[in-house]
């Protein structure tokens, strides 16, 4: 039993290493950021389709009412990865993945207008947490800041990634995880479609190794590892150990790209992962 309970947490912080390793990515590869989406989305589905396969996931949209929050979640999905990724070429791998790490208090703020639920005050008091850690974080009140514009586009992306979540919690949660994955990923690939015939895909062939790795480690194993992994433990579990993937990805900024977070980006930093924590112990009771 022990040995099994170990072998399932390595299989949950494998997950959230491999995740967090787009943050160091999506900041390495050289091409525009459109065009990196379409590729991660592109090459993904034919991994998660075959996954989907393997297990033997039904692939099947059940009622004509789920086409829309389908077709939502894909949508929210793509702006999400962009907007993420433009907080990691404006600023660097912290800043953007701290501020991207916004989202769960997003989602406990905005949840009682998408599900009948009441809201609880304490989130107040998470909210004002979170933006004294993004005050801290923020080098300088400039809105012609690089850093400040990689800041409001790693927000923003957590809006929008908060707003998936809820919208998929409220109208498909019924569906396998592998397979609303897949639809998000079919979306991603026409939406960005058109980029390809406008943006400059010079320097492709050296960059596609890192593309590669971004759309099979960072999103189809290590997504698919994290679905494995909710067999095992709880959301909130969950949720905790992927606190973790703002660290994983300082660190391997620090290794590949010799990014040094100052003592502002620690701070603030930490106050946002320590509202996380907060919350997911909160709500784990």
């Amino acid at each position: 039993m022990q040995n099994n309970h170990l072998k399932n947490l390595s299989g949950l912080l494998l997950a959230t290493f491999f995740i967090s390793t787009s943050g160091v990515l999506g900041r390495y590869i050289k091409l525009p950021v459109e065009i990196i989406i379409w590729f991660r989305a592109f090459l993904a589905m034919f991994f998660i389709y075959g996954f989907c396969k393997y297990k033997k996931i039904d692939l099947t949209i059940k009622s004509s009412k789920d086409y829309k929050p389908f077709l939502i979640g894909g949508v929210l999905m793509a702006v999400h990865w962009i907007t993420y990724f433009y907080a990691l070429k404006l600023a660097n791998v912290a800043l953007g993945v701290l501020s991207l790490y916004t989202f769960p208090i997003i989602i406990a703020l905005l949840e009682p207008f998408f599900l009948k639920i009441k809201f609880n005050p304490i989130y107040i008091l998470f909210g004002f947490m979170v933006l004294t850690g993004l005050y801290i974080l923020t080098p300088e009140l400039d809105i012609e800041s690089a850093q400040v514009k990689g800041i409001l586009f790693g927000i923003f992306s957590a809006f929008c990634y908060a707003l998936r979540i809820l919208i998929m919690k409220q109208h498909v949660a019924n569906y396998n995880g592998s397979m609303l994955m897949f639809y998000q990923t079919v979306i991603i690939s026409i939406l960005l479609l058109p980029t390809l015939f406008f943006m400059d895909l010079s320097g492709l062939e050296s960059q596609f190794p890192y593309i590669l790795l971004l759309a099979i480690l960072t999103t189809a194993v290590g997504h698919s590892l994290m679905l494995h992994s909710l067999k095992f433990f709880s959301a909130s579990t969950a949720s905790i150990i992927s606190s973790l993937q703002p660290i994983f990805g300082i660190i391997l900024a620090f290794f590949f790209l010799k990014e040094i977070p100052n003592w502002n980006t620690f701070w603030g930093g930490s106050l946002i992962l320590l509202t996380v924590v907060f919350e997911s112990l909160r709500s784990k009771k």
